[in-house]
């Protein structure tokens, strides 16, 4: 059987979130490192849409494409989930999850991208892009007050799905994240970011239009 390939992007949070979902899934890939200023015209051949991770499944001479971070997450875990990340003794739990990680994606992702934006050319507008930010954030802040992980007391999918985001925003303006009333939110990042699982999925391989040597990726 032919590995599947996976384009990634080093610090793309759709891309993070993929290939923390083939760790998470003990899932082996091979990872074709890129940058977006030199797009592979393979990958364009198989994505025009340009954006990463694409995900292509290789079966005789049938090629499947996975161009959405939460789709190649679900199917690492329809595959294999040994942490339980889909909660399969609740039927309810991936409904709510997928809800979250929807308003994550469309609602809070371009307000965060426009906190962003402001603090990278001292906008003005700063402090009123973080304050769009911050009903999202608070959400979360309020989950991990009820329990050690964002759907209950061991990890989910929705941790790891969210987890480069939330990690964006405590960056953006370091110390007011800090200062900030995100107690349990602050701990539950930490948590993850000095995991071991984390290190694996933030490891920096060399780019493969430099060479076209593929690297293997995960289990």
């Amino acid at each position: 059987m032919t590995l599947p390939i996976l384009y990634s992007l080093q610090n793309c949070p759709y891309a993070m979130r993929a290939r923390l979902g083939i760790l998470l899934a003990q899932q082996t890939v091979r990872l074709r490192a890129i940058v977006m200023q030199d797009k592979p015209p393979e990958m364009l051949a198989l994505s025009p849409k340009g954006t990463v991770p694409v995900l292509v499944l290789e079966a005789k001479s049938n090629k499947t494409v996975i161009d959405e971070s939460l789709d190649i997450m679900l199917w690492a875990l329809k595959l294999n989930d040994p942490g339980n990340l889909l909660y399969s003794q609740d039927t309810d739990a991936l409904v709510e999850m997928l809800k979250i990680i929807k308003d994550n994606d469309e609602n809070f992702k371009p307000k965060l991208e426009q906190y962003k934006r402001a603090k990278r050319f001292h906008g003005d507008d700063e402090e009123q892009c973080r304050l769009l930010c911050e009903p999202f954030i608070q959400s979360l802040e309020i989950r991990l007050t009820q329990h050690e992980f964002l759907m209950g007391s061991t990890p989910s999918l929705l941790d790891y799905a969210l987890l480069p985001f939330v990690r964006q925003f405590s960056r953006v303006n370091r110390q007011l994240y800090l200062q900030g009333p995100y107690t349990h939110l602050q701990r539950w990042l930490n948590q993850h970011l000095q995991s071991r699982l984390f290190s694996k999925a933030m490891f920096k391989y060399p780019l493969w239009l430099d060479n076209h040597e593929e690297c293997l990726f995960g289990k």
